[in-house]
C-alpha cells in the first residue's frame, strides 16, 4: 500500500491518495520515515536475479525451478515461500503441468433445451423437480467421474453413478438409478434440470428413458 501511495502521490497528492483508501495518512508517513531494512533491501536485490532466471528459461520456471536456479548461478540458498512472494511482486508466474478437468462442453449444434426452471430451485412435492450434476476425484490411479441426481424438495440424493470414463451413459445411468429409486408411477411431469453440458439436457420426464436398472 505504501509502495503505491509513494509512486502517485506527485500526481495526486499523499492526503487525496489515503482519503480513497481510507487509510491514514500519518500512518503513510511514519512508514516512508522509517529507513529500509536489510531484508526489504536483499529482496530488491533478489528481483532481478529472480526475473533473469524466469526470462531465460522460456518464462516456464516456477519456485521450485527458480530456487533451483539461485542456487546454481548464484550460491543463493532461499526457501520457495520468499521466491514465491518474490514472483508474485514482480507479477510472473511458472508454467503448471496439471491437468485441468472440464466436465461441461456444451455441444453448438445441438439444440438447447428449454430453460424450464428460470433458476427457481423451489419444489412443493416429491419428484417434482430434480437437478443434476456430475464432476470429478482425483484419485491414486486417475481421476473418477461422479454424477449425481437430487430431489430439490428432500434434498435426497436419489440418484448417482461413477465411472472412469465422461459419457453421456454416466449421467443417463444415474437418471435411470433415480427412476427405479423412487419405484413410482408419479413421475409424470417431474423436470430433471442441469447445466448445458453435452451429456444430458434438461427435460420433463414423461415416462423413463429407458428400462431402468440399479447401479453398481
Amino acid at each position: 500500500m505504501t509502495a503505491f501511495v509513494v509512486a502517485h502521490r506527485d500526481t495526486f497528492g499523499l492526503e487525496p491518495i489515503c482519503r480513497v483508501l481510507q487509510i491514514v495518512a500519518s500512518a503513510v508517513r511514519s512508514c516512508l520515515a522509517r529507513p529500509i531494512s536489510a531484508h526489504d533491501i536483499a529482496d530488491e536485490v533478489l528481483k532481478p536475479k529472480i526475473r533473469q532466471l524466469f526470462d531465460d528459461n522460456y518464462e516456464v520456471y516456477g519456485r521450485r525451478k527458480i530456487k533451483a536456479g539461485l542456487r546454481r548461478e548464484y550460491g543463493l540458498i532461499l526457501d520457495k515461500d520468499r521466491i514465491g512472494r518474490l514472483m508474485a511482486e514482480l507479477g510472473i508466474r511458472g508454467v503448471s503441468r496439471s491437468r485441468s478437468i472440464i466436465t461441461t462442453r456444451p455441444d453448438k449444434a445441438s439444440p438447447r433445451a428449454p430453460d424450464l426452471v428460470k433458476r427457481r430451485f423451489v419444489a412443493t412435492r416429491p419428484n417434482e423437480l430434480w437437478v443434476s450434476d456430475f464432476t470429478y476425484v482425483a484419485t491414486g490411479s486417475g481421476f473418477v467421474y461422479a454424477a449425481f441426481i437430487i430431489d430439490v424438495y428432500s434434498r435426497m440424493l436419489v440418484g448417482w453413478r461413477v465411472a472412469s470414463t465422461m459419457t453421456t451413459d454416466l449421467v443417463m445411468d444415474a437418471l435411470e438409478m433415480a427412476v427405479w429409486s423412487r419405484r413410482t408411477s408419479l413421475l409424470d411431469g417431474v423436470i430433471a434440470h442441469s447445466d448445458a453440458g453435452s451429456p444430458i439436457h434438461q427435460h420433463p420426464l414423461h415416462r423413463p428413458p429407458r428400462r431402468a436398472r440399479r447401479a453398481s
